[in-house]
């Protein structure tokens, strides 16, 4: 089945078509600064070079029609006709506990995710953009929402609930719903493979490092804890929010330096993390530089974000009360190999003896553990297009009877 994945951000779009059949795209791009002066289109087809191309982008529906154009385009398009897309898969943030899986859009739906918005206000809104300006300019084609909180439906309710008064819980539904779940839920499945089984036979730590970061203990195929929550600032340390700190603190801060609860909540999420122990960057490369030649701040922003990353482990080991497999993907954990090794030191105890030899590589699919390592470590890069295509093109199958 011919599919178009679409990742509608604030301000940017990003897009891939998949042909039936296939697992890499034959087209993608990402369409930067929607709504600003000087948005940049970035295009790619497979045998051709990259184009780059500045132009005038006034909202997201605008930028939709530019990607269906470049679709359509006779040297850098993919189809002859946009009636050769049989679907769009989309990536929406939150589902809320409304969905705990990938699902048709029809009007309900949209009513629903709208109703999400307050529990995703950056992320749902541009999403639905995506969405409508879709369904306006591709009438009667399927629609699938893929959501990131979906795979982490099945933790079970202990691990959810917060130590706050329940009626917060039935009131505004504050829980832990945890994030990047299509990543995890692709990773953990291809990481069972390259160990010749399947996850519903594994125990299985994923780690998701980025600049946006969470780690989830995957327990026989099924998510039972993960360090995102109810918002996207908690669990380790990323590049610019904080992870994991003591409450007490944002009242403290609030008193101390009059801050308001938008001041305080931009500290949290854009001045805080990497950028803000290092003082340098929320790029791990630039403060892996800076610590090399000797920046103390910087050095001690990278001991403690390995030393979170070492500690979920532990502690999602301990959840599942055992560990067969460890994964690290995404920007940090594909290409780290220095943080990934930081992170494993000193964790034979456990099971893990990393090879370190085989782990200095970035960006391939590889185990980077010895032989006789009881916990085997996986880099898996991830792919979470390629399941946001795979369960819209599941989905408009079982809608349709498996005809396509």
């Amino acid at each position: 089945m011919n599919i178009l994945v679409i990742n509608s951000g604030s301000s940017s779009i990003k897009y891939q078509y998949f042909k039936k059949g296939e697992t890499t795209p034959i087209v993608k791009g990402i369409i930067e600064r929607v709504g600003m002066e000087g948005a940049i289109l970035s295009h790619t087809k497979k045998g051709l070079d990259k184009l780059k191309k500045v132009l005038p982008v006034e909202n997201h529906k605008k930028g939709i029609e530019i990607i269906l154009d470049m679709l359509e385009d006779k040297k850098y398009g993919a189809l002859k006709s946009l009636s050769e897309i049989k679907a769009v898969g989309h990536r929406v943030v939150h589902g809320g506990e409304a969905f705990s899986g990938s699902v048709l859009i029809d009007d309900d739906v949209i009513k629903a995710l709208e109703d999400c918005t307050e529990l995703a206000p950056l992320h749902n809104p541009p999403n639905l953009l995506g969405i409508n300006a879709i369904r306006e300019l591709l009438p009667g084609i399927p629609n699938v929402a893929v959501f990131d909180t979906a795979f982490h439906s099945t933790l079970p309710k202990h691990a959810y609930i917060y130590a706050i008064p329940y009626k917060y819980y039935e009131k505004y539904k504050i829980r832990r719903y945890g994030f990047h779940g299509t990543s995890h839920d692709y990773v953990s499945t291809e990481g069972a493979k390259m160990l010749g089984t399947t996850r519903d036979k594994l125990k299985i730590v994923t780690c998701h490092l980025g600049n946006g970061s969470s780690i989830a203990a995957v327990d026989r195929g099924k998510s039972v804890d993960t360090s995102l929550g109810f918002g996207t600032m908690c669990g380790i340390p990323m590049g610019t929010r904080a992870g994991d700190i003591d409450p007490a603190i944002v009242p403290f801060l609030m008193e101390k330096e009059g801050f308001s609860a938008t001041e305080m909540r931009d500290i949290l999420y854009k001045k805080s993390g990497l950028l803000g122990i290092s003082e340098i960057s929320s790029d791990m490369r630039d403060i892996e530089k800076k610590a090399m030649e000797g920046d103390e701040k910087a050095a001690l922003s990278l001991k403690i974000f390995a030393y979170y990353v070492k500690k979920y482990i532990g502690m999602y080991a301990a959840v599942m009360n055992g560990l067969d497999l460890v994964i690290f993907t995404a920007g940090i954990g594909e290409n780290g190999w220095e943080m990934r090794e930081m992170i494993l030191s000193d964790m034979e105890f456990l099971g893990i003896k990393l090879d370190r030899s085989r782990n200095r590589f970035r960006g391939e699919q590889k185990i980077i553990t010895t032989e006789d390592s009881r916990v085997k470590v996986a880099v898996v890069p991830t792919n979470e297009e390629l399941m946001i295509a795979r369960d819209t093109e599941k989905i408009v199958k079982n809608r349709r009877g498996g005809d396509e």
